[in-house]
C-alpha cells in the first residue's frame, strides 16, 4: 500500500513498543540483500522479535520473501525520501511484536510487491505456496483505472471477503494503515483528513472486533490526532502534566501487591497507562480527571482460577466499588476479550483505582486479538491426510475461527452489489461497537449475535434469511412480543411464522430494523412488491397484513334480535346493554329507562357501579327459560387480539362462520407495532356454545387471545342479509 511520510507531533509511543530505525534500514537496503543462506541485516532485529515469540519458528522464508522484496522495491522511494523496503520492514515488525507466525510475517514482507512492482501473483504461489499467495492478494488494492470512484469500497469487499476466509489478511491491513498512519505527515491535510475517516469508520471498528486492541489504541490516537487537533493538544498536556508527577496509582499497585503476597498468589502487578482517546473518553464522561483516572492497575495470574481469587482478595482487604464490577471471563465479550473488571478505593480519602484481573494468555489475546491465535490452517497431525491448505471437502477455504459477526457481513454483501450502498451499509454495521446474544427457544441453531438496540425483526432476518419476510410476530422470554420488540442480552426469543408463503414486510419495519442484512432484504422485497407499500399508504384500503381498517357486516344493525332475559316489571320492554353485550348465563342487573324499558347489564359492567353510585334503582331480571334449563339465543361482542398477518379477516370469520354463529358487525383497528385487534358483533344459536366459539377463534394461527367486549364492533358500512 502507499506509504507516507513523516508526522509531526506524533502521539506518545506506547511502553515496550520498540519501533524499528527505519534510517538503520534503509541503509541497509540500499546496500542490498546479504549472502545467500544469511539473514539480511535490515530483518534482523524482525527475526528476534519473531524468536521471541515462536522459538522454533524457520526464518529462511523470511529471508526470502525480504530478498525479493528488496529486489523488487529497490529504486522505490516513499514521499519521505527512504527506501520504500522500510514500509513492509516496519509492517512486518508491527505484527511480529503481536506474535504472528511466519507465514504472516512472510506475506507482509511481500504485501505491496504484486501491486507496486512486476512481481505476480503466480510467482509468489511458486515460491512461497498458497497461503502466502492467498494474502498477499487479500490485501492488493484493486486499481481505479479499472473500478473508478469504486475503487475503494469494492477494495474493501475484496478485502473483507477474503479475511472471512482467513483473518490474516485483516491482521495484514491492519499493520500497514498503523505504518502509514504514523507516516502520513507529508501528505496535503484535506488527504491526512480522508485517509483518517476512513481509519476511523472501518479500520477502527474492525481491530475492535478482531481484538487487535494494540493497534486498535495507536490508530485511535493518530486519528485523534489529525481530526481533532486542539482535543489532542489539551489531551497532550494533561498526559505529560501528570507524567511530571508521582503517579499515586503506583501506590495502589505496591498496596495490591501486599495483599496478593500475604494471601501467597503468585501475580504480576502492573499499573497500565491510557492511551490519549481513552483518557480523553474518561474526562468527558467524569468531567475531571484525577491523577488515577490517567491509568488502571493490570493484575496478571495463571490460572483462570486465580482470578477469582485476586478479585476476593481485593474485595475482602480493600474497599470495592461494586457497580464496576464486570465478568467478561464467564461471559467473553465478542472480540475474544476475557478479563475481570473491578474498581477499588485503596487508601482511606482516595481516589478510585480501576483494576483488570487476567491470565497472561487472556492478556496475549486481549492486545493481539485473532494475531495470537496462530495459524488457522496448521498442519494436521503426521499421517492425516491433507489438502490444499484451509481448503475443505467441496473446495472452499473455511477459516475455524471466523466470528459470527464476520459471517453475518458477508452474507449481507453479496446481496448489496451497488459499491455505494455496501459502503454506507458497512460503516452503518461497523458503527456497533458491541454484540448481544439471543437464544432460540427451540434450542437449535444455538444463539445469534446481534448489535444492542437490534429488534425482533433483525433476530428474523439474521435466523431465517429472506424467509423472516412472513414472520408475524414473537415470544421474548416467553411473552408475546411484538416485531419492534428491541431484544436484550441473553433473550431467548421464539419467533412466529405466517403459514402463507407470499406472506411479505410491512413498510413499517424499516423503523425497527437496525442491522444491515434486515434492512436490505426488506427493501428488496418492498421494491420487488410496490402494492404492499401502496396499500400501506393509503389508510382506505382493505389490508389482509392489516394495515388500514377493514369493517364487514352481515346482519342490518336495525334487525330485530329475540331478547332471552325477562324483568320483573310485568311488560316491560327489556334489552340487552350494548356496552357490556350479557349473554347466559352471565350474572346480571338491570336499569330502568326512559320510556319505561328495562336495560340488562352484566353485574361486572361499570355503568352498573356508575349509576349504582347516582343513586338509580336496579330492577331484577333473570335469564329466560333458566327454570327448565334452556338457554335462548343471544348477541355477544368479542374482541380477538391477534398479530396482523395475510387472510387473518377471513381465517376469523370462518371460525366463527363453522361454530354457527352470525356476524351483525365487525371492525378491524389500525395495527399497532403489528398488533391489531378485531371486534365482532355475534348472534349466537346458544348462549352455550360462546365458550366454544372463543375456543374457536382462539385457535386461529395469530390470535393470542379472545375476550368479551365492553361494547360492540362498529360496522360501517353493514350488509344486509
Amino acid at each position: 500500500m502507499s506509504a507516507e511520510a513523516t508526522n509531526p507531533g506524533p502521539p506518545v509511543r506506547r511502553r515496550g513498543r520498540p519501533r524499528i530505525d527505519l534510517r538503520r534500514l534503509g541503509r541497509a537496503a540500499l546496500l542490498g540483500p546479504a549472502q545467500r543462506d544469511r539473514l539480511p541485516d535490515a530483518i534482523d532485529h524482525v527475526a528476534k522479535v519473531h524468536r521471541a515469540h515462536h522459538p522454533g519458528a524457520d526464518l529462511d522464508p523470511l529471508r526470502r520473501a525480504y530478498v525479493l522484496a528488496e529486489s523488487s522495491h529497490r529504486g522505490q522511494m516513499r514521499k519521505s525520501g527512504e527506501p520504500y523496503i522500510t514500509h513492509p520492514l516496519a509492517v512486518t515488525l508491527i505484527l511480529a511484536e503481536l506474535g504472528a507466525e511466519t507465514t504472516t510475517l512472510t506475506a507482509s514482507l511481500l504485501h505491496d510487491t504484486v501491486e507496486d512492482t512486476d512481481v505476480t501473483l503466480d510467482q509468489v504461489r511458486e515460491e512461497f505456496g498458497e497461503e502466502v499467495r492467498y494474502l498477499v492478494d487479500g490485501v492488493t488494492k484493486l486499481e481505479k483505472v479499472d473500478y473508478g470512484a469504486a475503487a475503494e469500497p469494492e477494495t474493501f469487499r475484496k478485502m473483507l471477503v477474503a479475511t472471512g476466509n482467513d483473518v490474516r489478511v485483516m491482521s495484514i491491513k491492519l499493520a500497514d494503515r498503523l505504518h502509514n498512519m504514523r507516516t502520513l505527515g507529508v501528505m496535503r491535510p484535506e488527504k491526512q483528513a480522508r485517509i483518517a475517516k476512513v481509519t476511523r469508520d472501518v479500520l477502527i471498528p474492525l481491530a475492535e472486533r478482531l481484538g487487535v486492541q494494540a493497534l486498535k489504541s495507536e490508530l485511535e490516537d493518530l486519528v485523534f490526532a489529525i481530526l481533532h487537533p486542539e482535543e489532542y493538544a489539551l489531551t497532550r498536556d494533561l498526559v505529560s502534566d501528570h507524567a511530571s508527577r508521582p503517579d499515586p496509582l503506583d501506590a495502589v499497585a505496591e498496596q495490591v501487591r501486599s495483599v496478593l503476597r500475604e494471601a501467597d498468589i503468585g501475580a504480576e502487578v502492573l499499573v497500565r497507562p491510557r492511551h490519549f482517546v481513552s483518557v480523553h473518553r474518561v474526562r468527558l464522561k467524569r468531567g475531571e480527571l484525577g491523577d488515577a483516572g490517567f491509568g488502571r492497575i493490570l493484575v496478571l495470574v495463571t490460572e483462570d482460577a486465580d482470578c477469582y481469587a485476586v478479585l476476593g482478595e481485593l474485595h475482602t482487604c480493600l474497599t470495592p466499588v461494586i457497580s464496576e464490577f464486570k465478568d467478561f471471563i464467564a461471559r467473553p465479550k465478542f472480540n475474544l476479550y476475557q478479563s475481570l473488571h473491578t474498581a477499588v478505593v485503596a487508601r482511606p480519602g482516595g481516589e478510585v483505582a480501576e483494576v483488570l484481573i487476567r491470565t497472561h494468555q487472556m492478556h496475549l489475546v486481549a492486545e493481539a486479538g485473532v494475531v495470537a491465535l496462530g495459524n488457522p490452517y496448521a498442519p494436521p497431525a503426521e499421517g492425516a491426510e491433507t489438502g490444499a491448505p484451509g481448503e475443505t471437502a467441496d473446495g472452499e477455504r473455511a477459516d475455524p475461527t471466523r466470528p459470527g459477526w464476520l459471517s453475518r457481513l458477508l452474507a449481507w454483501q453479496q446481496a448489496t452489489p451497488d459499491p455505494d450502498a455496501f459502503w454506507t451499509s458497512l460503516r452503518d454495521d461497523l458503527a456497533q461497537d458491541a454484540e448481544i446474544t439471543v437464544f432460540r427457544a427451540d434450542g437449535e441453531g444455538g444463539a445469534v449475535g446481534l448489535p444492542p438496540g437490534a429488534s425482533c425483526v433483525d433476530a428474523a432476518y439474521a435466523l431465517h434469511g429472506e424467509a423472516a419476510h412472513s414472520c408475524i410476530g414473537a415470544r421474548v422470554n416467553g411473552r408475546l412480543a411484538t416485531l419492534a420488540t428491541v431484544l436484550g442480552d441473553g433473550d431467548t426469543l421464539q419467533l412466529l411464522m405466517a403459514q402463507d408463503p407470499a406472506a411479505g414486510p410491512s413498510p413499517d419495519w424499516l423503523e425497527y430494523a437496525r442491522t444491515p442484512a434486515a434492512r436490505l432484504a426488506i427493501t428488496r422485497w418492498l421494491a420487488a412488491h410496490p402494492e404492499a407499500q401502496k396499500a400501506a399508504a393509503d389508510p382506505a384500503s382493505p389490508s389482509e397484513h392489516g394495515s388500514a381498517p377493514a369493517e364487514a357486516g352481515a346482519r342490518e344493525a336495525g334487525q330485530a334480535a329475540p331478547v332471552a332475559a325477562v324483568a320483573d316489571l310485568p311488560g316491560a320492554p327489556v334489552r340487552l346493554a350494548g356496552c357490556c353485550t350479557p349473554v347466559p348465563p352471565d350474572a346480571v342487573t338491570g336499569f330502568a329507562v326512559r320510556g319505561g324499558a328495562v336495560t340488562v347489564h352484566r353485574t361486572q359492567c361499570p355503568a352498573v357501579a356508575r349509576m349504582t353510585v347516582a343513586g338509580r334503582s336496579t330492577v331484577g331480571v333473570r335469564w329466560r327459560g333458566r327454570g327448565d334449563g334452556g338457554s335462548a339465543d343471544c348477541r355477544v361482542t368479542l374482541t380477538a387480539e391477534a398479530l396482523g398477518r395475510p387472510h387473518l379477516l377471513a381465517d376469523l370469520t370462518e371460525a366463527i362462520a363453522l361454530e354457527g354463529a352470525a356476524i351483525v358487525s365487525a371492525a378491524v383497528e389500525p395495527p399497532h407495532q403489528q398488533r391489531v385487534r378485531h371486534t365482532y358483533t355475534l348472534q349466537l344459536p346458544d348462549a352455550a356454545g360462546l365458550p366454544a366459539l372463543m375456543r374457536a377463534m382462539l385457535k386461529v394461527p395469530g390470535v393470542y387471545d379472545v375476550s368479551r367486549a365492553q361494547r360492540p364492533a362498529t360496522a360501517v358500512p353493514r350488509v344486509t342479509t
